[in-house]
This record gives C-alpha cells, sequence and structure tokens, in this order.
C-alpha cells in the first residue's frame, strides 16, 4: 500500500486493515488502527507505522477509544517465511522476554547485529522494542480483567522490574497502572467492552479477529478431532466450547474459547499455574484459531478462481487451523496416517492415557497433557493396537523431535522442516505437507493427493485435471482453498470415486 491508500483506509475506517499497519497523528501525540472511530486527521498530521513498537518508539502512545494494542496480528507474518516473519512469530511466543535477544537471534540462526538491523530497518522497531510493546499489552489486559496487585501485574507481564512497569505504562498509554485500570472500556466501546473479570484464578480474554469468521466450520474441525483427555467440545452447534490443556515454558494451563463470535472477537478464558505464560499460551490460542488471518485477501484471491468463487462465498472467513503445540501436532499426524479420523482419535486417546502426563488437577474431561516426545522415543507403545510400522514411526519423529533433528517451533523455516520430515523413515510427501501446514501454520500448502480434497473437487464440479497447476494461481493460500475443499457438503452431486491409497487426514 502506499500512503495515500493507507490515507483513503483511515478516512473510510476500514477495519481490513487493523493490524496491518497503525497511524499516528502528529497534533495529539496519539496512534491509533486505522477503524478508529475518532475524526479523522488532516492528511499533513498523519504518519504511518507498521507495528505499534515503531509508533511508541517514535514517541506516540496507544489511543483509548480504539485500543490499538489489541488488534488480530498482521496476517503477512503468517504468509513470510523470511527471517522477519520468522521473527514476528517467536517474538509473539515470548521468546525475547524467555530468552533474550540472543536467545532470538540463535533460534533464528543469525548474529543479534543481523537481526537487529533487519527488524528495524523493515518494522521501525527492533525485538527489545517489539517484545517491549508486547508487554504492554499483557500488562493492560491484566489491570483490566484481573484484581492482581500492579507488582505481580508487572512480572507476570514480563517486566524485570516494577519501575520499568511503571514507566512504560505511563509512556504508552499516558496512564498510571491504577489510572488504566480505572479507565477499563464499557459496553459503549466500538471494539466491545473489556472482558469481566469472572472465576478467581480465571483470566477472561477476548481475541481479535478481523473480518468474517466460519466457527461453526472450525469448531467441526476441532470436534472430529478431540482426543480424550487433552481436549473436549461440550455444547451444542453455535453455542460450543472447545477445552484444551496447554504444557507452557513455566506451567501448565486450560483454555477454553466461546463459538459464539462477537463482533470481531471470540472469547476465551486461560487458567494458568504461571501468570508468566499469559502471553505465550493467549498467541498459541490465536494460532489455532487461526485468528490473525486475512479472509479478505484470501477471498479475493480464491474468489477469482470461477470453480472456486462459489464455495468461497458459501463460507466466508473459513480459516485454516493451527496448532497450539507444534510437537504435538506431528505425532497426532502420524497416529492418523494413511487411516481416518476417527482411528487417529482412538489411538491418540490410548496414547494420552498411557504415556499422558497427569494435570495437578483435572478439569472436568481434562486430565492430562499430551506426551512429550522424548518420552515416546524410548516407549513401546505395543498397547496402543497399532500396526508395527505406524510405532516405529511414532518412536522416529518422537526422537527427531526430542533431539532437534527436526525443528518445529514458531521461528522454524518451513523448507528446512519439511525437508527433514521426508528424511525420516515412515514420513511421506502428505504427512509432512499436513505437519507443514498446522504445525508450522503455513497458508500455502495443497495436499493434490488427499482423498476428501479430490472429493470435494467433485462435489463441488471442479475438474481434478492438472490441479497442481491451475492452483498456483491460489497461491499464497492454497491451504485455505484445501479447507473450503473440505467442507464442500456431501449432498453436493459426486463423480464417480477414483481408486487411490492417500490419506484421508488425521
Amino acid at each position: 500500500m502506499t500512503e495515500d491508500s493507507r490515507y483513503e483506509a483511515v478516512r473510510s475506517r476500514d477495519a481490513r486493515f487493523d493490524g496491518a499497519f497503525f497511524f499516528a497523528v502528529s497534533t495529539t501525540g496519539i496512534y491509533c488502527r486505522p477503524s478508529c472511530p475518532a475524526t479523522t486527521p488532516r492528511r499533513r498530521n498523519v504518519a504511518f507505522f507498521p507495528t505499534s513498537a515503531a509508533a511508541q518508539g517514535s514517541g506516540f502512545r496507544a489511543c483509548r477509544r480504539c485500543r490499538p494494542d489489541a488488534v488480530p496480528g498482521s496476517a503477512e507474518w503468517d504468509a513470510r517465511a523470511d527471517v522477519v516473519g520468522r521473527a514476528m512469530r517467536l517474538i509473539s511466543e515470548g521468546v525475547v522476554d524467555r530468552e533474550g535477544v540472543a536467545g532470538l537471534a540463535a533460534r533464528l540462526g543469525y548474529s543479534t547485529r543481523q537481526v537487529q538491523r533487519q527488524l528495524t530497518a523493515e518494522l521501525g522497531a527492533g525485538p527489545v522494542a517489539l517484545a517491549r510493546a508486547q508487554r504492554a499489552h499483557t500488562a493492560r489486559v491484566l489491570l483490566q480483567t484481573t484484581g492482581l496487585p500492579a507488582s505481580e501485574i508487572a512480572f507476570a507481564a514480563g517486566f524485570a522490574s516494577v519501575r520499568q512497569f511503571n514507566d512504560t505504562i505511563r509512556e504508552i498509554y499516558a496512564l498510571t497502572p491504577s489510572g488504566l485500570r480505572a479507565a477499563r472500556p464499557g459496553k459503549g466501546s466500538r471494539f466491545g467492552a473489556v472482558a469481566h473479570p469472572g472465576t478467581p484464578g480465571v483470566l477472561p480474554l477476548r481475541l481479535a479477529f478481523r473480518g468474517p469468521y466460519a466457527a461453526r466450520q472450525l469448531f467441526d474441525h476441532l470436534q472430529r478431532r478431540a482426543i480424550t483427555g487433552v481436549e473436549e467440545v461440550t455444547g451444542t452447534p453455535g453455542a460450543r466450547t472447545y477445552r484444551r490443556t496447554l504444557r507452557l515454558p513455566h506451567g501448565t494451563g486450560i483454555a477454553e474459547v466461546d463459538e459464539a463470535a462477537g463482533d470481531g472477537w471470540l472469547d476465551c478464558r486461560l487458567r494458568l499455574t504461571e501468570l508468566r505464560d499469559l502471553t505465550t499460551a493467549s498467541q498459541r490460542v490465536r494460532r489455532l484459531f487461526d485468528l490473525d488471518a486475512d479472509p479478505y485477501a484470501v477471498a479475493e484471491r480464491l474468489g477469482a478462481d470461477a470453480d472456486l468463487a462459489r464455495l468461497v462465498d458459501r463460507h466466508p472467513g473459513l480459516r485454516s487451523p493451527g496448532a497450539p503445540d507444534p510437537d504435538e501436532l506431528a505425532l497426532r499426524a502420524v497416529l492418523g496416517q494413511q487411516v481416518s479420523v476417527a482411528v487417529g482419535r482412538t489411538f491418540g486417546g490410548a496414547l494420552v492415557a498411557a504415556h499422558g502426563e497427569p494435570l495437578p488437577e483435572p478439569s472436568g474431561a481434562l486430565t492430562h497433557l499430551f506426551p512429550r516426545a522424548d518420552g515416546l522415543a524410548r516407549a513401546g507403545l505395543t498397547e496402543l493396537g497399532m500396526p508395527a510400522s505406524r510405532r516405529a514411526t511414532l518412536r522416529t519423529l518422537s526422537a527427531a523431535l526430542a533431539d532437534g533433528t527436526v525443528v518445529l517451533d514458531a521461528g522454524a523455516d518451513r523448507d528446512e522442516a519439511a525437508h527433514a520430515l521426508l528424511g525420516l523413515r515412515g514420513i511421506g510427501p502428505w504427512t509432512a505437507g499436513y505437519i507443514r501446514m498446522r504445525a508450522l501454520g503455513d497458508p500455502d500448502v495443497l495436499l493434490t493427493g488427499d482423498v476428501a480434497v479430490r472429493a470435494g473437487l467433485r462435489r463441488a464440479g471442479v475438474p481434478t485435471a492438472g490441479l497442481k497447476e491451475r492452483a498456483d494461481a491460489w497461491r499464497p493460500w492454497r491451504s485455505y482453498a484445501m479447507h473450503h475443499l473440505w467442507n464442500v457438503p456431501a449432498t453436493e452431486p459426486a463423480s464417480p470415486r477414483p481408486t487411490t491409497t492417500e490419506s484421508t487426514g488425521p
């Protein structure tokens, strides 16, 4: 976008660009999201920034009306596989808070100078400033949704000291921590009131997304694959709640997300044994529910294909679910390999019962964390009733994840990870592609040999001949095209089904 087109988005208060860029007003010293309802400033007084950290670094404070720190993340970081995109995903996971800039650089395979230079040149802020902006957002959420003392919130948000916490809050919000707590948005806010504090020990969040959101299809996807002990879905369609356990850097957690979407957000509740894990937990839930996607860009590209346009119109805002734990997703992909969703779910439940880590205190049907890869690498797994070849593949993958032969964290190089996966015995293109799509959040994966994809093509009346070449026009959103094909109703007219040995997906 040019600066003129950005200004047009601000003039029209276009929410499609919330999180894609921020604008600041020199006469007020405030920065906002594009859809801010305040009077549009004059063009000569407006400056644009790619991140909130860049606006803060230039001396602007966050708008109290539109809460620009609460926007969805930019979909650009999911689509990009370069060092800047990988760095942004790692920073959002809290890596800088836990391991510093040196730890971030080591994970990326670059020097700290190179990482600092590339981020500053492109985003207007280095890793420390980006992490600081994220800590400030976490602190605001805790101040406005809990009754915790400010001193506890300071360390829970990742600040090194209470003084640093106080100074940052004053600089970014032009309020003291107590003033920010008192300035909690109410029901009249265009962007929704901050979620009300609920049960002690439970953090209520509103997870923002942009555009339409096809919640029903995503909850259907998760419900069909829910593994007993680790996940559960309660309620009836339209009013379901998805619950699951989380293994986090400092402890454990339970996430609950409601299907009924608000006006631009999903209601979420987190139960954490360590408040320091709030940023990581919320980001992992966002990734699972694909909340940083840009449905407008996806619809524009896929809708240009005459055959796909009808599917895109049928399910506006269809998402491509990610994974809160990449290693877990990879192991689950092997459990369902070359069979079905139901069989993979059965094997998953048996695996959790035999090797999962019990929660300190069960919560409803949630009793365990998914097994660790290092433990499964040494296990016999005969109690699962799986074929010996699949047990061997599961152990091989577990060993590769445990020793670092395969790296699937938020900043992993997707091409390197896929190459490493294909080098493991028992892992083929379908499994590597599925892991790449969900565990690594790649929006541009198309499993051309997948049975369900080809069935969806036939039911939708889309020719299967030359699919790979034709799908090049769907880049970089082929993962979303695949989900549209998976969601073609079974009542659509179907052609005769050819014989195939490919998977129907875990």
